[in-house]
């Protein structure tokens, strides 16, 4: 790899990912002036980034009683996952040699675990993360370099959840204009149905999606800004090491993989259900447009669906209001503790929210 192109480092295990991220350091923007450039079109999200904020004692506890709680299901559904693209390649669908690439931040975990869960079957496989931005679209440097190191090898992406399909909609449209195909999106959570390989569709509390950096190695979600990154550079992102002290991103991997082969003698490969997907997708798509028109929303990008997107946009934008489909849901205990904690007004309202457990409307500010 070019010096220039030299990889940001991260602080999972050398061989469980390679960071196709430029290196750099900015400084922080205010999350108030943030939400107010971006809806005042004067700046892409894409080009500041706010300081990660710490998680209380009290959201930490959350989280790990979150992860207890689901720790079986996590390595059961990437049990499933694994032995469908086993299957796959068996089958002659898929190449014998893979290369995963998790989309930054939310999908490295789970390309970590993926890789190691289809190494231990005996696939020929590498993991790199890899930048996508809304409207900004897949980092063609990266893919590049991927293709190149592997021009033989399958590519399949991997991301957490799918929300409203904003990014697999990005990722559908960067993909075929440099590959003229669509993209294989395997994820761990698909409610909304826009995913190629899931292990369900359901809205269930992952817990690695009430965190942020120290459960994905330490790094904030890519930036991409003209002086920051040249013409063939990788987008670029920041280490956090200001939550070093608090890093999970071993120990999620770790916790999870330790009851991975007791979740392997028990599982079926993951089935695919083109009706259901398209069920999902027009129940999500509904639900989003119906809180739209409550509220006489205009752009989508306000309005995030399920438990992980409301979530963090609630750590990480200006929120107006947060649909619950039930506020005694174990799954949404960390979202409740930070609405009153920041004083966020909640409404419960099953009907409203859909194939969702939640979803924050972001505040208009401009």
């Amino acid at each position: 790899m070019p010096e220039s192109r030299k990889p940001l480092q991260h602080s999972y295990a050398p061989e469980d990912v390679t960071l196709l991220l430029t290196p750099i350091r900015i400084a922080p923007t205010d999350i108030a002036e943030k939400e107010r450039l971006i809806q005042a079109g004067q700046a892409h999200y894409s080009e500041m980034i706010s300081e990660e904020r710490r998680p209380d004692a009290r959201y930490l506890a959350i989280y790990e009683q979150a992860l207890e709680r689901h720790l079986e299901r996590i390595a059961a559904d990437i049990a499933r996952i694994a032995l469908r693209i086993r299957q796959d390649i068996a089958d002659s669908e898929l190449s014998p040699a893979l290369s995963l690439c998790s989309l930054v931040r939310a999908g490295i975990p789970y390309g970590v675990l993926l890789r190691r869960a289809l190494a231990h079957l005996g696939v020929d496989v590498v993991h790199y993360a890899v930048s996508i931005i809304r409207d900004r679209g897949l980092d063609a440097a990266a893919m590049g370099h991927v293709r190149a190191e592997r021009p033989d090898a399958d590519i399949l992406f991997v991301d957490g959840w799918t929300g409203k399909g904003a990014i697999s909609g990005e990722l559908t449209r960067a993909w075929r204009a440099l590959s003229g195909q669509p993209p294989r999106l395997v994820v761990l959570a698909d409610p909304s149905g826009h995913a190629w390989l899931s292990g369900s569709h359901d809205d269930w509390l992952i817990p690695s999606g009430i965190l942020g950096a120290n459960v994905s190695g330490l790094i904030s979600r890519s930036i991409l800004r003209p002086d920051l990154v040249a013409p063939g550079d990788f987008h670029a992102a920041m280490t956090v090491d200001h939550l070093a002290d608090i890093d999970y991103s071993r120990g999620f991997v770790d916790r999870v993989m330790a009851v991975f082969d007791a979740a392997l003698t028990q599982a079926t490969p993951a089935e695919r259900d083109s009706a259901l997907r398209g069920r999902h997708q027009k129940q999500a798509a509904a639900c989003v447009q119906a809180i739209a028109a409550r509220h006489d929303v205009d752009n989508l990008n306000r309005i995030k669906p399920g438990i992980a997107e409301a979530t963090r946009a609630v750590l990480r934008r200006r929120p107006r209001k947060v649909y619950l489909r039930d506020a005694d849901d174990p799954d949404l205990a960390a979202l409740v503790h930070l609405c009153q904690q920041d004083g966020i007004e909640t409404e419960v309202n099953p009907d409203l929210t859909g194939p969702f457990r939640a979803i924050t409307l972001i505040e208009k500010v401009s």
